[in-house]
């Protein structure tokens, strides 16, 4: 397409693998038979991605039990009782929290890139979670004999690998989750922690190339969780500036559910780098409420005023279950959404005459 079009990576899962996830905890099924439910799920999933028209699609990360913590599942070194992060409507998420080294990760993310190669054709974009995410699983207290610096060390080296064996094993893109950056001015309003954050990701990003820059971006948003969000209240011109000293090619901005796109839209336009590309959310996962194409097509059109064409994308505002268990928005309407989203931004593409 003449204007990118990407999603941002998770799709709800049908009722089938949400009942038999559940069993498979509650010791009903076995581990074999719920693979076969993800296989099933995977399949689906990028059917009917496919059938959107979208030209780069995911896996809907129908086999990860959240966005988040896909790294981590399994490990034996970890308690429940980390980090909590609350959402507007009252309810809340809780990470993990280390208790020894060295740390390690259980999975990495080309495991699920891989899976859903076998099954599609089309571009395949890989969702990988930010090493600022993870070393928030290290207590404030600190673990006896494992050094913060020796964790932080570790976790950087999971983190480039886990970029690195995405892009080797062909992904179209790797996108950076970073919601925590928003939150982080939530916390720390002084910036202080939000460049921390933003230092330690591009120390990750250090033994790339540019040409394998350009393959990498990140995404921000305010959190989107049982149609709530964490950080909504955080305005942007406070993330932004620093969101941009990022060291990748691509940045993934939820946009269609902010109040004042336009004023947001200038504030990326005078940061934005000009090797940088920019995909604006014109589609709001959380709002039940099916966008039209001509909808799409008028904030394409917007963005365009502000945004170089060669410089703009659009996108989802966010994955739309990024946790397992989010059953907020329907599967059905996530396709649809998508569907205008490639239908809007193709019919914007030819308004400006591209």
């Amino acid at each position: 397409m003449p204007i990118p079009t990407e999603p941002i990576g998770s799709i709800p899962r049908p009722q089938s693998l949400i009942d038999g996830t559940a069993a498979f905890y509650a010791g009903r099924i076995t581990r074999s038979e719920l693979e076969t439910l993800h296989t099933e799920a995977l399949r689906d999933t990028l059917h009917h991605l496919e059938a959107t028209g979208s030209p780069v699609i995911t896996d809907g990360e129908q086999s990860k039990p959240s966005f988040a913590t896909y790294p981590i599942h399994g490990l034996e070194n970890l308690a429940s009782d980390g980090v909590v992060i609350p959402f507007a409507d009252g309810h809340t998420r809780q990470l993990p929290k280390l208790t020894a080294g060295p740390f390690r990760f259980s999975t990495f993310a080309d495991s699920y890139l891989t899976e859903a190669q076998r099954h599609t054709r089309l571009p395949l974009k890989q969702a990988v979670i930010s090493p600022s995410a993870l070393s928030l699983l290290y207590p404030a207290d600190g673990i006896e004999g494992y050094a913060q610096e020796n964790f932080i060390a570790d976790l950087l080296a999971e983190s480039t690998a886990d970029i690195r064996r995405c892009l080797q094993h062909g992904a179209h893109a790797v996108q950076i989750d970073f919601t925590e950056g928003r939150l982080s001015l939530k916390l720390d309003p002084s910036k202080g922690l939000l460049r921390h954050f933003v230092a330690l990701n591009n120390r990750a990003l250090e033994s790339f190339t540019d040409e394998e820059r350009m393959k990498i971006g990140v995404h921000t948003c305010p959190g989107g969780d049982h149609d709530s969000t964490h950080s909504a209240d955080v305005d942007y011109a406070d993330l932004l500036p620093d969101l941009f000293k990022l060291n990748v090619g691509n940045f993934y901005v939820q946009l269609a559910s902010e109040g004042d796109p336009a004023r947001v839209l200038g504030i990326i336009r005078d940061n934005l780098q000009p090797w940088q590309r920019v995909f604006v959310g014109v589609t709001d996962p959380i709002d039940p409420r099916i966008e039209t194409p001509e909808e799409v097509c008028g904030r394409v059109l917007e963005a365009a005023r502000y945004i170089p064409l060669q410089q703009l994308g659009t996108t989802d505002d966010c994955g739309f279950s990024p946790f397992g268990d989010d059953v907020s928005t329907a599967r059905e309407t996530a396709f649809a959404k998508i569907r205008a989203r490639v239908e809007g931004t193709r019919l914007a593409a030819e308004r400006l005459g591209l």
